[in-house]
């Protein structure tokens, strides 16, 4: 039995598009399948839950969205029974998908999914927040504090218009959050043992696969199955020397520069004297001054 969560407003509306041809296409594959569409926020991981939730037959969901799509889902699972999980791209950015090398043809990775060759187990992070109550929540691809998450929080509640402008738009709410941004003092912990400081920190991505933000690889050298997580700290007395290791961030140079630090660690925490935004996945989890995330290693069984 097949499951698929799909949310019909990613991409623009290509999510419903997708939904209409796999209709099609498992019609004709003759497999048991049930379709489930998310179309409020946190509904998919709703769905996921109530699937998941108590069984204990091995289960197949497929989300079929954008990478927030895929984090809402992995944060529903339950797993109690040999849980696989699918993923077929219709979002904007698919950094999960350019990772993992799934193909953005809906058909070709429909197939992948009914006729599986490999099966891989990944990472995954959990993140750890709020003070008066705390709050957990798992994430797929990558976390961060600081620009990235305001960057994040502005696409998420602003961008309105045909995917192919995406980049321009993301560009333009880049260098817009980048002129209003503000350092912030604060420090690192890694592994609880390792403290690090910083005096001008604007962001701290922390990563599980290498890309976020549509193709910014922050943590070229992040590994999905080695149970660690990998941060890249950007931190500069001038914001204006970070836009070089930005760019070249995203046109997949890596080059070492002033201001941007790279730590490996199974967990890490993360203070910083003044409210910044925070983001999993590209889902905004609103205004923190401090963080918990740690890797889960191997615990995600997906099909690739």
């Amino acid at each position: 039995m097949y499951y698929f969560i799909i949310n019909p407003h990613s991409g623009n509306g290509k999510g419903y598009k997708i939904c209409r041809k796999l209709e099609r296409h498992l019609g004709k594959a003759c497999v048991e399948y049930e379709i489930f569409l998310a179309k409020e926020p946190g509904e998919a991981s709703l769905i996921a839950r109530r699937l998941t939730e108590g069984c204990r037959e091995p289960v197949t969901i497929v989300a079929v969205g954008g990478d927030g799509t895929v984090n809402e889902v992995l944060d529903g699972l339950c797993f109690h029974s040999s849980v696989t999980m699918g993923f077929i791209p219709a979002g904007t950015g698919n950094d999960l998908a350019k990772s993992l090398r799934i193909p953005e043809n809906s058909g070709r990775s429909l197939k992948r999914i009914l006729y599986p060759r490999n099966h891989k187990l990944l990472d995954y992070g959990v993140i750890s927040y709020g003070k008066e109550e705390v709050f957990h929540r798992r994430f797929a691809v990558s976390a961060g504090i600081g620009l990235d998450g305001a960057v994040c929080h502005d696409m998420m509640y602003s961008f309105r218009g045909k995917p192919q402008l995406r980049f321009l738009r993301y560009l333009l709410i880049g260098i817009k959050q980048l002129l209003v941004a503000r350092p912030a003092k604060g420090y690192l912990v890694l592994d609880g043992i390792q403290k690090v400081e910083f005096n001008h920190i604007y962001f701290v991505s922390v990563h599980i696969h290498p890309f976020e933000g549509g193709g910014f690889r922050f943590a070229p050298g992040a590994d999905y199955s080695d149970g660690k997580l990998t941060l890249c700290v950007a931190h500069n007395s001038s914001k204006w020397g970070m836009i070089p290791a930005l760019a070249n961030a995203f046109i997949g140079r890596h080059k070492r520069y002033k201001g941007m630090r790279n730590y490996e660690c199974r967990e890490v925490e993360i203070h910083v004297d003044r409210p910044m935004a925070v983001h999993v996945d590209g889902e905004s989890c609103q205004m923190q001054t401090e963080i918990q995330l740690r890797c889960i290693q191997k615990k995600l069984r997906m099909i690739v």
